[in-house]
Formats: C-alpha cells, sequence, structure tokens
C-alpha cells in the first residue's frame, strides 16, 4: 500500500506540475488530464488516496471550470467522501463550486454532511445564501450546525452582507439576534454601528447586552450620545455595569486623553439632571480631570442621592490618582456605606500599573489594609497583594497564613505569587519556606497542590473557565 501511495502521490504530483507549466501556455489538456486524474482518485477505496486528492484540490488546477469538475462529483460520493470533498473546496475558495454545494445540501439527509456544506457556504457563498444560514443559526438541531452556521456568517463575503444581517435581525428571535449581532462584531462590521446602537434600547436584556458588547468593539467617539442612552435603558445591577464599562472601553480608544471625558461630558449635557446623576458612575469609569470636578461637585451636593453617585463615580476610578480622596472619604465621610465602598475602591487601586513603584503600590496597599474595620475589607486587600509581584508582597501576606480568618486568603496569594516562576526562581529559599507554610496550613486541595508543584519547580496550568 505504501508502494501504491507513492505511485499515486508521483503521479498527482507530475500532473499537477505539467498542468501548471501547460496552463501558463494555454494548454488546456494536461491540465484536464490532471483534472481527470484527480477525479479518478476522489472514489477510491483507500482514504490516503483520497487525501492525496483532496490535496489536489485545494491547490492544483485552477480556475473555475476545473471548480466545477471536482464539486460535480459531491453527488456521488459517499458521506466521508463528500465531507472530505467540502472541506478541499473550501479551502480552494472558488465561489464556482457553489451551484453543486447548494444542490447538495436541499438533497443531503447526512447530518455530518449537512454541517460540512454548511460551514462550506462561508468561503463559497454570497449574501443570497444567508437566510439560509440564519436558518440554521436559529436550529433546533445539534450546536455542530449552529457553530458551522456562524462560522459561515462570519467568512461570508460581499460588501452587502453586514446590512443583510441587520436586516435579518428585524425577523429573528432574540435568542438569534444576539448570534447575529456577535457576528457582526467579529466581522468588524463597522456600517452596522447605527443598527446596533437601536438594539441597545431593546426590551429584551440578552439583545441589549449583546448590542453593547459589539459596541464596545466596534463604536467610536461620535456614537457617544447613543452609548449613554444604551446605558441608561440597561437594567441598573450588572447589565448596567457592563454597558459602563464598554462606554469606558470606547473612550479609551479616543487618541487624546483629554478629549475622553470631555466628549463624554458633551454628550451627558444633554440629558435631564436625573440622567446625568445616573451618569455619574459611567463618567468615573472614564476619569480624567474633568470628569474628576463634576464628580467632586456630586460627592459635595447636600443631595443624598447625588452625594452617594458622586462616591460611587470616584469608586469607579480607572487610577490610583484619587487615592488620596478615597482615603478622606474612608476617614470623613459621614454615611457608612460610602466609607466602606471607599476602601474597597481604594483596595482595588492599589497595586493597579499606573506609573507607580512597587513599592509605593504595596504602600499604599498596607495603608488601607490599616483602615480596615472589617475582615471583608482586610482579606480583599490581601487578595489583591499579589498582583504585586515582589519579594515584600509576600513577607506582607504571610503572616496571615497562620490566622484562621485570613489563612485560605493568604495561602492563595501566596501561591499566586509563586506561580510565576521569574519571582519565584530568583527568591527560591524564601518561596519554598513560605510554600511550606501554605502546604501545612491550607484546607484546599488544589492550593495544596500548586504549592507542593512550586516547590519541585513544576507548572500548574489554570483552568478554563468551561473546565
Amino acid at each position: 500500500m505504501n508502494h501504491l501511495r507513492r505511485s499515486v502521490l508521483g503521479a498527482l504530483a507530475l500532473c499537477a506540475t505539467l498542468a501548471a507549466a501547460s496552463a501558463s501556455y494555454g494548454d488546456e489538456d494536461t491540465a484536464n488530464e490532471h483534472v481527470q486524474l484527480v477525479l479518478s482518485f476522489l472514489n477510491d477505496q483507500d482514504k490516503d488516496i483520497r487525501a492525496l486528492a483532496f490535496a489536489q484540490v485545494r491547490t492544483q488546477s485552477p480556475g473555475g471550470a476545473a471548480t466545477e469538475r471536482f464539486a460535480a462529483q459531491l453527488a456521488g460520493l459517499p458521506a466521508d467522501g463528500q465531507i472530505g470533498l467540502l472541506g478541499a473546496l473550501a479551502d480552494r475558495g472558488d465561489k464556482a463550486a457553489r451551484p453543486a454545494l447548494l444542490d447538495l445540501l436541499a438533497q443531503t439527509s447526512d447530518a455530518q454532511v449537512t454541517i460540512a456544506a454548511t460551514k462550506a457556504l462561508g468561503p463559497l457563498g454570497n449574501s443570497k445564501d444567508l437566510p439560509l444560514l440564519v436558518e440554521r443559526l436559529g436550529s433546533e438541531s445539534p450546536g455542530a450546525l449552529q457553530a458551522a452556521a456562524r462560522s459561515s456568517l462570519v467568512r461570508l463575503e460581499g460588501d452587502d452582507v453586514p446590512q443583510s444581517i441587520v436586516d435579518a435581525m428585524g425577523h429573528t428571535s432574540p435568542k438569534v439576534q444576539v448570534e447575529l449581532i456577535e457576528v457582526l462584531a467579529t466581522r468588524r462590521a463597522l456600517s452596522a454601528t447605527g443598527a446596533l446602537l437601536q438594539a441597545s434600547l431593546s426590551g429584551e436584556a440578552q439583545v441589549r447586552r449583546a448590542a453593547m458588547t459589539a459596541l464596545g468593539q466596534l463604536a467610536s467617539a461620535e456614537d457617544l450620545p447613543g452609548l449613554v442612552r444604551g446605558v441608561l435603558r440597561a437594567e441598573p445591577g450588572k447589565e448596567r455595569e457592563a454597558a459602563e464599562k464598554e462606554v469606558m472601553f470606547v473612550c479609551a480608544r479616543i487618541a487624546d486623553p483629554p478629549k475622553r471625558d470631555a466628549l463624554l461630558l458633551e454628550a451627558l449635557a444633554q440629558l435631564p439632571k436625573a440622567d446625568q446623576t445616573a451618569m455619574l458612575s459611567t463618567l468615573g469609569r472614564v476619569g480624567g480631570p474633568a470628569a474628576l470636578g463634576v464628580v467632586e461637585a456630586a460627592i459635595a451636593s447636600d443631595d443624598a442621592e447625588e452625594h452617594a453617585m458622586g462616591v460611587r463615580a470616584l469608586c469607579n476610578w480607572p487610577d490610583a490618582s484619587v487615592a488620596p480622596r478615597l482615603i478622606e472619604l474612608v476617614q470623613e465621610d459621614g454615611h457608612e456605606g460610602d466609607q466602606i465602598a471607599a476602601l474597597r475602591a481604594l483596595i482595588r487601586i492599589a497595586p493597579l500599573p499606573d506609573g507607580r513603584s512597587d513599592r509605593q503600590e504595596l504602600e499604599l496597599l498596607k495603608l488601607a489594609f490599616s483602615l480596615a474595620t472589617r475582615d471583608q475589607e482586610r482579606q480583599l486587600a490581601l487578595k489583591r497583594a499579589a498582583a504585586i509581584r515582589t519579594p515584600e508582597a509576600l513577607r506582607f501576606i504571610l503572616p496571615y497564613v497562620d490566622r484562621p480568618p485570613f489563612a485560605e486568603t493568604a495561602c492563595l496569594s501566596v501561591v499566586e505569587l509563586a506561580h510565576h516562576r521569574g519571582l519565584r526562581e530568583p527568591n527560591k529559599a524564601e518561596f519554598d519556606r513560605a510554600l511550606d507554610k501554605v502546604i501545612a496550613a491550607s484546607k484546599d486541595a488544589v492550593v495544596v497542590d500548586r504549592a507542593r508543584r512550586y516547590k519541585k519547580d513544576e507548572t500548574w496550568v489554570r483552568p478554563t473557565q468551561s473546565q
């Protein structure tokens, strides 16, 4: 069989070379001989020989006529041969195969062939195939068919495809609308931004969330007024927080930093006072000097709600520049809830990489720890210390491995620091002692396993969310 395979490969390679050379000189006979030879091997019983033929389909005998002859074989092949040839034609990328592909889709009852043909429509189809793909996207069939339809919608060529996807959104279920929005985002369909802004106002929460996520990737400064409406439409809580972050991402792409908060403030200026107050939280995520002035005015307000929203905005700040003000709020604010929020924000921003040294980051975190009056915030500080990758951070954490209220949090932070070989290896003796303490103290099997692995200089792979 190996001898036969070598013979077949040699014959195909020789004919391909001759066909390519002949095509350059207009000699169609040799090129046709190569096509005929490939066709003869597509039906071979040996899967390795068929694989060689598929490879030739992918790369040899260019031109629509050859593609049509290859594609015409689809109907006569068994299912596994159809799947192999569909993949080869998809890689070939010649749309001359489309009619035969559509015929196969209409006739086959094999689920795996249907999936392969649906996936091949991406490189081989056009916008006329979009309704079929949208239908498959919303089918109740196994997820593989939906994945194939999604893949093809992403790859489908044509300037009219994004608008066709937008048009289809108006006639589908919320679940399919979400899928189509994600397709538009993956395609980087900037022309669909207006439709996405409209979708962010949908009565369906899942559609709103998907639209705001896509806008976070595609929108620009000009879209800020619409994005603000999307934030206000989101339900308070997790949905609105996620929407606020998408506005933050858009503002972060504005090339001129001083314009980021200024442009957002321009958009907010068109809102009623109550909506401006509600948007303070979003403004805080963007930060900036102009934003800080507005936030400070809100904090100084006699109105309890406006004051609380001002504090919340400051707690959302993207860097540690507001640390002194947060410290003041922790020590002096008259509302316990606001004091706690300010302290948790201080702990969050302390290790942020914003130009301060590791020592400065750790000193700020230690100060926040000293200001804490509850174990919840102390544990949060110990957890955040793992973001400061220095031996000094390890020394700050280590004493709490032996203190029951904080032991597991401290153990986890120790192994998080030890995870970084560039920190662990130059300080091996110190880390080995710390890891020994973790092994003795922790009740978490995963933490203990990690500690043992790091001691032996072994790797540990963090599981993905799907695991």
